[in-house]
């Protein structure tokens, strides 16, 4: 896959955590004897990257039991509807982010928000190079599920939601890997193509539907138990949770 790297981490209980990350969006596949569990899917024109990704890790998309989504912007769900429509597997999400999910109403950065940072040139090749994926795609996955149990999910890899509001209402990170590796979506990031800034950090205000919010969700992730950060956007992170944090929040 053309710009994109694949780290596979050992889940602790058989399986694999492989985190897909691409030049401008990340996906995570957990993988076990059971099948395959899909964490967000890219832009939607990167479809076809999502099942390249799930053919280099040694599975397919038939493998897939469900998919799980951290929040329900288009570089997150729209590769993922378009796999759902082909391969017929339930997405699921958090019971408020579901209805974004469904596009019962979104919360997305759009024309006027961005519109004063689009002066900055790498905001304006940010905005061209996502274009071409599918950046004004607004549709939404209409059977979208709540989590069909609370704590642990019943999937591949056994992933754990964290609810973390603030990016969106109803934005969620997971714990995966034993509970010590989490898929923390875009409340924690390590770098976007809007900015030449490297290592934890907060998307910029613009992207935030509650910036407040979201700090105070990112400031409550120190207290886990985690030493590996998967994020949306930019490498993972190895270290304590709690130095990426107060590295993104300074």
């Amino acid at each position: 896959m053309t710009g994109s790297t694949i780290e596979t981490l050992d889940d602790g209980r058989g399986g694999h955590v492989h985190f897909v990350h691409t030049d401008h969006v990340n996906w995570v596949v957990l993988q076990d004897h059971s099948g395959v569990t899909l964490i967000d899917g890219g832009y939607p024109k990167q479809v076809d990257a999502v099942e390249a990704s799930l053919r280099e890790v040694g599975a397919s998309p038939a493998d897939i039991r469900g998919a799980l989504v951290t929040h329900a912007h288009v570089d997150h769900i729209g590769g993922l509807r378009v796999l759902a429509e082909r391969h017929g597997f339930p997405v699921y999400a958090d019971p408020v982010e579901v209805h974004h999910v469904r596009r019962e109403y979104l919360e997305q950065a759009g024309p006027a928000d961005l519109a004063p940072l689009a002066w900055r040139p790498r905001v304006a090749l940010w905005l061209l190079e996502v274009s071409r994926l599918g950046v004004l795609d607004r549709s939404g996955i209409d059977d979208a599920q709540a989590f069909p149990t609370a704590g642990e999910l019943p999937l591949p890899g056994r992933p754990r939601p964290v609810a973390c509001p603030g990016h969106t209402s109803g934005h969620s990170t997971y714990l995966v890997g034993d509970g010590h590796v989490l898929v923390s979506g875009d409340a924690l990031i390590t770098a976007h193509g809007t900015t030449a800034l490297h290592g934890p950090q907060c998307l910029h205000k613009a992207f935030h539907h509650d910036l407040a919010t979201n700090r105070a969700s990112v400031q409550a992730l120190a207290a886990l138990d985690v030493d590996v950060i998967l994020p949306g956007h930019g490498p993972a992170f190895h270290g304590p949770i709690a130095d990426a944090v107060a590295t993104a929040l300074a």
